[in-house]
């Protein structure tokens, strides 16, 4: 199993082109000038400002337009706590991992602060909720390379707090394997539960930390058509609450992959936590209905009561053209009908929607970076990596340190962050140690990235997730500035010596097939910083800019 998605077939099955080398004359005549703007498409983005110019969803004007959180933010769980609201997501090899956020309106988040210091796999679908007081996040932790004593390859932790803002727990384990996605509901009985992906459920003792008895499958779910094309059945995210006398049980079936029609939102209702389900006459809730829309594959929903009384779901979709961003999420209202159902309620996602209720933060984060205050686990993450080695990074006199190991971004140090933008240009001074070779990357996962490297010698450019033939006439050197400029797809690399005259790099990439159903893994195309080799690569002044 190699990947994230075979990951998810086996927990929701409750089972454990190279470019043409050109002669030395052509490319000196590309030659040195000023970074110019890219051509970009005339038609202005609808979504308002914000820090860096980043989008978001709060127009200012009273209305909202999805995304409330771009890029890869999938799998949201989000809990109210009196009028403040808290979400994470799945951080899978980020570490350190669960970044939560904080609202109070559903649509401007602001970051807290990683929940997981010390991740022990690759973190799936996560569950935040408060009980009697007290914080906890059960989390699924799937086995990977570098994972030291998991017990299985699919297993589930918890850990707790508090307060949301920490410190969090070690991990605690349950005892729980070959299962993912948690769910946590407390029944008529006053007994907490955990209900988990293909249907299953497990009861908890009193303080959440361990379980009892066996798990047993207790949930059916509604089938949709044959004919319909999906990805997969894969009943999975449980996430339940209580109204009006009834149980509701939230899933998503259909893969949160693979065709644009495939992931959608389903419910059911008991009177007891014990059964019996009857699934909603309307069913599926939300579906992408055809490939024109805007956001595809939606899905892995929690319903989450406004401050006002008014209903929602947060979710997570791809957008339509850019599914390289990875899953974002979403937020969409739902209205009860007079049988005690409830229906998505927001029409077309592409058009703006009225604000929920409630006070505003300041929405998002800076990703630049001048490296003077650390900030891992919020703006940074290191990518499948031990916890042991979390000192690779090291910050001193405004200088991001990266200690090198392996060959190259595959098997390298590599530090990466999200992005949500559908244009934007990222630039770092880079300087080397020893023998290491370093630079600047869009990374999707090991087996896929491209970008500038420099070793001393000369310039490596990555494209595929490979070293490439191109043989870019950059000057040999250990200290450069490296910067990519993403313009919706058309990905442009530039250097320079001294950070003001800047060579454009003489190949440019297309990079809309950097996704989860090219490489059959969850994640999305990020900035990165690597170092390989030995020594460290030394980085200066991060920047990012959204372009318009």
């Amino acid at each position: 199993m190699k990947s994230r998605r075979d990951a998810l077939r086996f927990a929701v099955a409750g089972v454990v082109t190279a470019p043409a080398m050109v002669g030395t004359d052509v490319i000196a005549a590309l030659g040195t000038t000023k970074c110019q703007t890219p051509v970009r498409s005339a038609a202005p983005e609808p979504w308002a400002r914000g820090i860096e110019g980043q989008r978001k969803a709060d127009l200012g004007n009273g209305r909202y337009l999805n995304p409330i959180l771009s890029g890869d933010y999938p799998d949201p769980t989000v809990l109210k706590d009196g009028d403040d609201y808290y979400m994470t997501h799945s951080s899978f090899e980020a570490s350190p991992g669960l970044l939560i956020w904080h609202s109070r309106d559903l649509v401007n988040w602001t970051p807290i602060g990683p929940a997981l210091a010390k991740p022990l796999g690759i973190v799936f679908a996560p569950e935040l909720i408060k009980h009697k007081g007290r914080y906890f996040i059960y989390i699924p932790f799937m086995r990977a390379a570098w994972s030291d004593g998991l017990a299985s390859f699919a297993n589930i932790y918890a850990i707790h707090a508090e307060s949301i803002h920490g410190p969090w727990s070690d991990p605690v384990d349950l005892g729980i394997s070959e299962l993912i996605d948690p769910g946590h509901m407390v029944g008529e009985d006053e007994e907490r539960y955990l209900f988990l992906s293909a249907g299953k459920r497990i009861r908890l003792t009193a303080d959440g930390l361990a379980t009892t008895g066996a798990i047993e499958t207790v949930y059916e779910g509604w089938r949709y058509p044959d004919d319909w094309i999906t990805e997969a059945y894969a009943l999975e995210g449980p996430k339940l609450f209580r109204r009006g006398g009834y149980f509701y049980f939230v899933s998503a079936v259909g893969g949160t992959g693979g065709p644009p029609t495939g992931h959608m939102i389903i419910v059911s209702r008991s009177r007891s936590i014990h059964g019996p389900w009857e699934h909603c006459p309307h069913n599926p809730i939300q579906r992408t209905q055809s490939a024109n829309e805007m956001w595809w594959s939606r899905g892995h929903a929690t319903c989450i009561e406004g401050t006002d009384g008014r209903w929602y779901m947060v979710y997570h979709g791809y957008e339509n053209g850019y599914r390289s961003l990875g899953r974002q999420t979403l937020l969409e209202p739902i209205e009860w009908t007079d049988d005690g159902w409830f229906k998505a309620a927001g029409g077309d996602l592409s058009l703006a929607l009225s604000m929920p209720a409630g006070s505003h933060v300041t929405h998002g984060m800076a990703r630049s970076d001048d490296f003077s205050s650390p900030s891992l686990g919020t703006r940074w993450n290191l990518h499948a990596s031990a916890p042991s080695l979390a000192d690779r990074v090291q910050l001193a006199d405004n200088v991001l340190s990266l200690t090198a190991k392996g060959a190259g971004p595959h098997d390298g140090s590599v530090l990466i962050q999200q992005v949500g933008d559908r244009a934007y240009e990222v630039s770092v001074e880079v300087e080397l140690t020893g023998t290491a070779k370093g630079g600047l990357l869009l990374f999707f996962n090991d087996r896929l990235f491209l970008g500038m490297g420099i070793d001393g010698q000369r310039m490596i450019t990555y494209r595929g997730g490979k070293p490439s033939y191109w043989r870019e006439a950059a000057p040999a050197c250990k200290r450069l500035f490296l910067r990519i400029v993403n313009d919706r797809q058309i990905v442009t690399f530039y250097y320079s010596r001294d950070g003001e005259a800047w060579t454009r790099h003489g190949v440019r990439s297309e990079v809309s097939g950097y996704n989860a159903n090219t490489m059959d893994d969850l994640v999305s195309l990020r900035p990165a910083l690597f170092a390989a080799g030995d020594g460290a690569a030394r980085f200066r002044n991060f920047t990012y800019r959204a372009l318009k």
